[in-house]
């Protein structure tokens, strides 16, 4: 895995976007997996800002909290309307979309790993650095499911900003499984603030255990992580630069 460390959260979003437009120049049509949350909002900024290169791209959604639907403001699916699908008007055929409220989730996983599996594999798949070391919703655990499953939440995950203000608690979530993301072509993993730097030293100290999900990312040939100044102060990120 390779680390760069860029000045500020500005200098991530624009060495991120880089590395989407440069991949989407290679292939136009390319698969490209979205997280959700606070930390690569500014990356889809930019990339909303010139849709004409996004214009053949087709889009799969990494997750989702199971029980809320598209019109819940606090799902990963609303999120994604108003940062990437709605300012791109990307249509439904170069969409795969979780539906949060659906009422068999082990059914709407299901649905989801076969259409990944007609449409892919993922081309490029974008993914945040959970407080807990968790990466989509595969949380710390003793084993995973390797495919698309319907996850227990920890605790921290539990308490996500996204969920603020929802009407009842949410227990489980609908995501890709590490199988899945170790799949992709090429990943790219998006790591900023302080909240983040006490997950970023544990990543970077190398060790693969399930206790940090995203430490399973040194398994793959052509990961990329990028995060901010905040986020990096203190790890010691092998070769790491601007």
């Amino acid at each position: 895995m390779r680390f760069a460390v860029l000045p500020d959260r500005e200098a991530l979003d624009r060495e991120a976007a880089a590395l989407v437009w440069e991949a989407v120049g290679a292939r136009p049509d390319l698969l490209i997996c979205l997280a959700s949350g606070e930390t690569p909002t500014g990356t889809y900024a930019l990339l909303a800002g010139a849709p004409e290169r996004l214009a053949s791209a087709r889009f799969i959604q990494l997750d989702e909290w199971a029980g809320l639907g598209a019109d819940d403001p606090a799902s990963c699916a609303a999120y994604l309307e108003r940062t990437v699908r709605g300012p791109l008007a990307v249509p439904a055929k170069r969409w795969i979309g979780f539906r949060g409220a659906a009422p068999d989730s082990a059914a709407e996983c299901r649905r989801i790993e076969e259409a990944l599996r007609a449409a892919g594999p993922i081309d490029l798949c974008i993914l945040g650095l959970g407080r807990n070391g968790h990466l989509a919703l595969n949380e710390p655990a003793a084993s995973f499911d390797p495919f698309c499953h319907v996850a227990t939440l920890a605790e921290q995950s539990r308490a996500h900003p996204m969920l603020a203000g929802t009407a009842g608690p949410v227990r489980q979530g609908l995501t890709l499984g590490l199988g899945d993301i170790l799949r992709a072509r090429r990943i790219l993993l998006l790591v900023a603030g302080p909240a983040k730097r006490e997950p970023l030293a544990r990543l970077a100290a190398g060790r693969v255990t399930p206790q940090l999900p995203a430490s399973f990312l040194w398994l793959h040939g052509n990961a990329t992580c990028l995060c901010d100044a905040a986020a990096a102060a203190g790890a010691r990120l092998e070769g790491a630069g601007p």
